[in-house]
């Protein structure tokens, strides 16, 4: 083929591409982190609340999952009363949801599409709507994932609660989770959670609920009625935090790695870095600060803290916490 003809010839292929991806759009969705994008979030009370669409996203990158409080959002827009934190979302499936988070509650963003990114939000939205109605599907259908087995504990001690939760289930949509909800401690000393196997479109999934956050049965099939949890699920405690085991996604290919521990105060700390690491079980640390877990009282009668530096996917991290409180990493 003639130089001058190959050259016309390979500038029409380019040409035609792109004309052709012109026309294909904006890319789709990539939903494989959480099956929900967050639209807007609002926190208070149904009277008075405020927009905290773009705090949220500040938090969503420093960390997964954090404790709700006023302090959280640097204000208290409705003094006196317990306050929540409404996050509106939509499904991949192109369903409306209403996450609801009590004051006191963990904030998981496990279950949201591109939650460290901040990739998420409609401005226009934010003052489109108020703040609605219960919490759940705003169509008021059942939810789209069957529940197959659940389990309370940690990952060392656990026990199977199934039958337990398609009682609580029966009473109400929502509660709030401790040890007194299933009249057991599996695992004494330790933050527990409960997590749930369960099947939907697209495939299984485990959703997690640390200590102190509210149970909503909104997302599940059947949730009252109590036909589910008939088993189906072989995969034990699972992985280090939840997921979907369709396509075996891994979202810290890393892992998590201690990289620095120290415990004490400004004045008096020690190294705890080795022994932090020992307690790291699966990609995930979840601890109560205390002379405990550091072996040692660097500083009698004075409230310590701990620092951890730590790296998740590469990415290094800091977190700072008081003594009595729980670490949970990542």
């Amino acid at each position: 083929m003639p130089k001058s003809l190959f050259s016309r010839y390979w500038f029409f292929l380019c040409s035609l591409f792109i004309l052709m991806a012109g026309f294909a759009g904006p890319a789709s969705a990539d939903w494989g982190e959480g099956d929900y994008r967050i639209i807007k979030a609002l926190y208070g009370t149904p009277d008075r609340h405020i927009d905290v669409t773009s705090r949220l996203k500040e938090l969503a990158q420093r960390d997964e999952r954090f404790r709700l409080g006023n302090g959280v959002f640097g204000t208290d827009p409705d003094k006196g009363r317990v306050k929540t934190l409404r996050i509106e979302a939509v499904s991949s499936s192109g369903r409306n949801r209403t996450f609801e988070y009590t004051e006191g509650s963990w904030v998981d963003g496990a279950q949201f599409q591109g939650w460290s990114s901040g990739n998420w939000g409609d401005s226009s939205a934010s003052s489109s709507s108020g703040w609605g109605d219960r919490p759940g599907y705003q169509d008021r259908k059942e939810g789209e994932y069957r529940i197959l087995q659940a389990q309370y504990g940690t990952a060392e001690r656990n026990v199977d609660v199934t039958s337990r939760l398609r009682e609580l289930a029966g009473r109400d949509e929502r509660f709030r989770l401790s040890n007194k909800t299933f009249g057991v401690d599996p695992d004494k000393g330790r933050v527990k959670v409960l997590r749930i196997y369960a099947e939907g479109p697209r495939g299984q999934r485990t959703f997690e609920y640390t200590e102190g956050s509210w149970v909503d049965g909104a997302q599940f099939a059947g949730w009252s009625g109590g036909s589910w949890g008939n088993g189906g699920w072989n995969g034990g405690w699972g992985g280090s935090r939840p997921s979907y085991n369709d396509n075996n996604r891994d979202r810290d290919p890393d892992g998590l790695k201690i990289l620095r521990a120290e415990y004490g105060t400004n004045n008096n700390r020690i190294d705890i870095t080795h022994r932090l690491s020992q307690r790291v079980i699966m990609n995930r640390l979840t601890a109560r600060v205390n002379n405990d877990l550091a072996g040692d009282d660097p500083a009698r009668d004075q409230v310590k803290r701990l620092w951890v530096t730590y790296s998740v996917e590469g990415r290094e991290m800091r977190r700072d916490v008081r003594e009595g409180q729980v670490l949970i990493l990542p």
